[in-house]
This record gives structure tokens, sequence and C-alpha cells, in this order.
């Protein structure tokens, strides 16, 4: 089963996206970057959903310190805002971002994009 870190500090979203992936995944939350760090070291995700603007840490930095440890580089990041511009583009390309997905998304747009990055779920 893919292990699948899930980075925002809105609870309610953080709540939809667990009921979306349900059973077919292992999702982890966590409420801001730093604590996403942490427990990407400690768990190794198969995948991160981190949005942009927390407290501690933003996603961009903790996106870049993901990428960069040996332990945790093989996660796949997608970063999640709700502005996407160009500027946002490159700066998560900079630190390692391998898609995004812009909010407010519908379930089945998070599930492709899971689907895309680690495959369908295994019973």
């Amino acid at each position: 089963m893919s292990k699948i870190l899930l980075v925002d500090d809105d609870v309610g979203l953080r709540r939809l996206v667990r009921l979306t992936l349900g059973p077919d995944y292992d999702v982890i939350e966590a409420n801001d970057g730093e604590e996403a760090v942490e427990i990407a070291l400690r768990e190794h995700p198969d995948l991160v959903f981190m949005d942009i603007r927390m407290p501690r840490l933003s996603g961009y930095e903790a996106c870049r310190r993901i990428k960069e440890n040996p332990e945790t580089s093989n996660a796949k990041v997608v970063i999640l805002t709700a502005n996407m511009s160009d500027e946002d583009r490159e700066k998560g390309a900079a630190v390692g971002a391998d898609g995004y997905l812009t909010k407010p998304y519908s379930p089945l747009a998070l599930l492709a994009k899971v689907e895309e990055l680690v495959g369908p779920a295994r019973s």
C-alpha cells in the first residue's frame, strides 16, 4: 500500500483528502512544513501533497529539504496551491516538486494525480 503524506494547515481539507483516499492508501498528516520534514524522515512516504503557505516552514522549503535528503529524495512531491502562477511553478521546480494541484480540486483530480505518480491502489 502506497504511503501518502498530506501537509496542510487546513484540518477540513486534510479530512476531505483522507476520506477521498480512504482505505486504498496509507494517509499520514502533517499540520505544517516543519512537521512534514520530521514525518517524512520517519515514515518515508511515496508521495507528499504539500501546501505552500503554512506556519513555521513554507511548503517550498519543506519540499526542498525532503528532496535534498537522501533518505527521502525518492518521494514524489505535489505542490498544493490556490494560486498557480508562473512564479509558483518556477519556485516549485527549483525545489524539486514533481507536480502541482490547484485548490479547490475535485476528488477525481486528486485520485488521478495519485495514480499518475505512485500507481493505482493495490487491493
